[in-house]
C-alpha cells in the first residue's frame, strides 16, 4: 500500500487533500509529513484554487505519528514530523479539516491546524499523549487551549477525555457533525467552496487580518486594523463588480 497525500480541485476552486498511509491508518510518518507539505504549497501555488479541505483515507482520519520513528527522533526530526500540520497551520488560505474517523495525537494536531473542523458519524478525537508517556508536540498545547479554552485542554490532555462527533461539537471542537462521511464531504466541500468563491487576495488578507486581531486586548486597535484593509477593498475591482451585480439583482426584484 502507498503512502501518499491525493489532491482533488473541484470546479468552484476547493483543494481536497486526502492524506493516505492506510497500513498505518493514515498515521503522519516523515514521508508522509513531507508529501503533506508539497500537496499543501502546490494547492496554494495553483490561483485556482481558495480554499483547502483535508481528509484522511477511509476508515480514519489520521492515527497520530509514528510511533516507531518517534522512539529514535530528535528534536530535528520531531519537527520534520510536524511540518505536515505545520504547512496547513501556516496555510494563507482558508483550511477545513473534514474528520472522517479516529483523530488521534498528531492527528488531532492536523485537525486543530486547520481554521474549522468537521465531524462524520465515526469521528473519535484521542489526544492519547500521556497514556503512551510522551509529551504533547507541535504546539499541540497552544492550539488546544485556544480552541478549547484552559479546561477543554486539560479534560481531553491530562486527564484523557476521549470525544465522539457529537460531544466534540458540544464542546466547540467541531463546527459542525453530519450522520455519514458522504454528507461530511459534502458539507466540506460545500463550505469550502463558500470561502473559494471570494476573491482570493481578499480572503488571504481577512485571514491574515483575523489573526492578527486575536492577539489584541481592545477593539480599538481592531478597527485600526480593519480600516486601512477595508478602505482597499473598497476600491477594489472585485467589490465593485460584485456591488453591481448585487444591484442589478435587487432592481430586478
Amino acid at each position: 500500500m502507498s503512502t501518499e497525500v491525493r489532491t482533488e480541485i473541484t470546479d468552484d476552486g476547493v483543494a481536497v487533500l486526502t492524506v493516505s498511509n492506510p497500513a498505518r491508518r493514515n498515521a503522519l510518518n516523515l514521508e508522509l509529513s513531507g508529501k503533506l507539505v508539497a500537496a499543501v504549497d502546490a494547492a496554494v501555488a495553483d490561483e485556482r484554487v481558495g480554499a483547502i479541505v483535508i481528509t484522511g483515507e477511509a476508515p480514519a482520519f489520521c492515527a497520530g505519528g509514528d510511533l516507531a520513528e518517534l522512539q529514535e527522533a530528535d528534536p530535528e526530526t520531531l519537527r520534520r514530523v510536524y511540518s505536515g500540520f505545520l504547512a496547513i497551520a501556516a496555510c494563507p488560505l482558508p483550511t477545513l479539516a473534514a474528520v472522517n474517523g479516529a483523530a488521534v495525537g498528531a492527528g488531532i494536531n492536523l485537525a486543530l491546524a486547520c481554521d474549522v473542523r468537521l465531524a462524520g458519524p465515526t469521528a473519535r478525537f484521542d489526544v492519547r499523549f500521556m497514556q503512551l508517556g510522551l509529551h504533547p508536540g507541535g504546539g499541540y498545547t497552544w492550539m488546544a487551549n485556544r480552541v478549547l479554552g484552559a479546561q477543554g485542554a486539560a479534560a481531553m490532555t491530562l486527564f484523557c477525555d476521549v470525544l465522539d462527533a457529537a460531544e466534540a461539537q458540544r464542546v466547540g471542537l467541531v463546527w459542525r457533525a453530519y450522520e455519514s462521511d458522504e454528507a461530511l464531504l459534502d458539507g466540506a466541500r460545500e463550505l469550502a467552496g463558500r470561502a473559494a468563491s471570494a476573491d482570493r487576495k481578499l480572503i488571504e488578507q481577512t485571514k491574515a487580518t483575523m489573526r492578527v486581531t486575536s492577539r489584541l486586548d481592545a477593539q480599538s486597535d481592531a478597527t485600526d486594523i480593519e480600516v486601512r484593509a477595508q478602505a482597499e477593498s473598497v476600491h477594489s475591482e472585485d467589490f465593485r463588480k460584485r456591488v453591481a451585480a448585487l444591484q442589478a439583482k435587487i432592481s430586478k426584484k
